[in-house]
């Protein structure tokens, strides 16, 4: 006799195959916004679904997506803002394969059109996309959107917020104005309010959690600390947390800085930013999911691409630019009922920043007192100078040495870029540099959030032009324009 339980998803309408697969899935009780929604898409209204990152929104429109297309005919077309995001959805779809065939096609930036062009022939029933790989494949007219049945807008408002608005607005001007349309964000500015009275048929609104609400398992934490500071206060994280960790970067050269800094400390890291390759980017991801690296440094851009369980701590090393992606930062741990912990670290002058993120959340983030901080690293400066003159034999073998960054004739610099400096005579020149080679002491904590590709990390020149002098007299003492 079978005593097993019938899983929470029986009674909402869901097709027998499809309750098989989420049983031997080990998908036993749908969370809030799965309970709410898939009943409501069944019936084939369009939605608005409005809940904080983590609570199973894409199990939410996959299951009555899949049983629309199945009933009506027709394609699902998932629109997303970035490529990981996009490749985690194909996976609940593979995983949801067993029990109903389905054949998707992934269309995403940084990978080869050619085997994207070879997936939309195949017949896919799913269509996965970020907005500007579909948008060349629509100028390419290799796609054609005519048998869209199901258009989801997945994780919409950071789709805005990446200024994707064009090209969305584009899209949903091409696909057929007959059409189930699902929308799931985590916040709801006004202009997804704008685009919901536009182009959705009287959309029924879901809402889990008010705008700017967080997972109630994670827990927050504030330090203040001077920008210099950041880095032995990180270590200090690092050590007495002892999980995985995901530390986010305001930009991908500091996230390219930090990652540099860990990996000193001890640390098994990896980076993920749009820097990185598609391949590069899956790599760290998937490594980091399987316990290989055990810090990941991330920007904003790869923040809502980031599904793993289990992320035991994220640390906001810089706070973001926009308050909202402060909860979907945080939104990476205490994942589907799991408990977390959220620390940031703040400046002394965003004060303010830190007080717009707590008035849209509405709660005040605990501040603790900054502990004691490890002692200073020692940079070894001989190594340091070493690369520097490598990288300079390097870049002096492509180019003339009549002047830096000069034209072959050594009239001038890259187009005017740099300011007027008076002619040198070589002997000058060599003491000077001989000079500024002895005095270059790096300092770690004050460099630029641009990192060492910045031209203003580089050891000054004093205004002198590197060899001999062009005719024009520019040489490299100062940029006019950053």
């Amino acid at each position: 006799m079978n005593t097993q339980q019938p899983s929470g998803f029986y009674g909402m309408g869901i097709a027998p195959k499809i309750l098989e697969t989420l049983d031997r899935l080990k998908f036993t009780e749908p969370t809030p916004i799965q309970k709410q929604s898939i009943p409501i898409a069944l019936e084939g209204k369009d939605i608005i679904g409005i809940a904080q990152t983590g609570t199973g929104k894409t199990l939410a429109y996959t299951i009555p997506a899949l049983q629309r297309i199945a009933k009506v005919g027709g394609k699902i077309l998932i629109i997303l803002p970035t490529r990981e995001l996009a490749l985690q959805v194909e996976e609940t779809f593979v995983a949801l394969r067993s029990g109903v065939p389905v054949r998707t096609a992934v269309l995403i930036g940084g990978a080869a059109m050619r085997p994207q062009i070879d997936a939309l022939r195949r017949g896919p029933h799913a269509i996965i996309v970020t907005p500007g790989r579909l948008i060349d494949h629509l100028e390419q007219r290799t796609i054609n959107l005519k048998d869209v049945s199901v258009l989801v807008l997945d994780e919409a408002d950071r789709m805005l917020d990446m200024g994707f608005a064009p090209q969305i607005n584009r899209i949903l001007e091409t696909v057929p104005k007959q059409r189930q349309t699902l929308l799931f964000s985590a916040t709801m500015p006004p202009e997804i309010m704008r685009m919901a009275q536009k182009y959705m048929a009287m959309p029924v609104p879901v809402e889990i959690a008010r705008t700017g609400t967080t997972a109630a398992m994670i827990t927050q934490e504030l330090f203040f600390v001077r920008r210099e500071d950041k880095t032995r206060l990180l270590e200090k994280m690092l050590t007495e947390h002892k999980g995985t960790v995901l530390v986010f970067s305001r930009t991908k050269h500091g996230a390219h800085r930090i990652a540099r800094s860990v990996k000193t400390m001890g640390h098994s890291v990896s980076e993920i930013h749009s820097d990185k390759s598609l391949n590069a980017r899956r790599e760290a991801l998937e490594g980091f999911k399987r316990g290989k690296y055990r810090v990941l440094i991330a920007t904003d851009i790869a923040a809502r691409g980031i599904d793993v369980k289990n992320i035991e701590l994220v640390i906001n090393f810089d706070l973001p630019d926009h308050k909202d992606d402060y909860v979907h930062r945080i939104g990476r741990t205490g994942r589907a009922g799991s408990t977390g912990h959220a620390i940031s670290f703040a400046t002394p002058d965003q004060s303010r920043d830190v007080r717009d993120i707590e008035r849209m959340m509405r709660i005040q983030i605990p501040q603790s007192k900054l502990p004691e901080l490890p002692p200073h690293r020692v940079v070894n400066i001989e190594e340091i100078a070493q690369r520097a003159e490598r990288s300079s034999s390097r870049g002096n073998a492509s180019r003339p040495q009549s002047a830096f960054f000069g034209n072959r004739d050594g009239s001038r610099g890259r187009s005017g870029s740099y300011g007027r400096a008076p002619a040198r005579s070589h002997t000058s020149h060599t003491h000077a540099q001989s000079t500024s080679q002895t005095n270059y002491t790096p300092h770690i904590g004050a460099q630029s959030d641009q990192g060492f590709s910045s031209d203003r990390s580089r050891p000054a020149h004093n205004g002198r032009s590197r060899g001999k002098p062009s005719s024009g007299g520019r040489g490299f003492a100062s940029r006019k324009k950053w």
